[in-house]
């Protein structure tokens, strides 16, 4: 399993299976369920924390592309930013 979003996702979705499957018991998942809501919830924050940073690159969401270039057609990005 991978340290990110989609690994967080797939095993979640592993624990879904399981359970209905008989697999695994219902407290086990509560388990799992519980930790993933609060890596849910620290992504959250991470998101917030990303909107402030000039980079806005993240470990933990991945991006698409790996060299953080531009999608094709989009030659730059400008940020507007409030001061006060």
């Amino acid at each position: 399993m991978t340290d990110d979003i989609s690994g967080l996702r797939k095993l979640l979705f592993e624990t879904a299976r399981a359970v209905k499957a008989g697999e695994l018991d219902v407290a086990k998942a509560r388990a799992v369920n519980e930790l993933g809501r609060t890596l849910i919830d620290s992504a959250k924050v991470e998101i917030d924390y990303l909107r402030l940073k000039e980079d806005g690159k993240s470990t933990f969401i991945a991006l698409e592309s790996d060299g953080g270039e531009l999608p094709n057609g989009i030659t730059g990005i400008v940020r507007h930013r409030l001061a006060g």
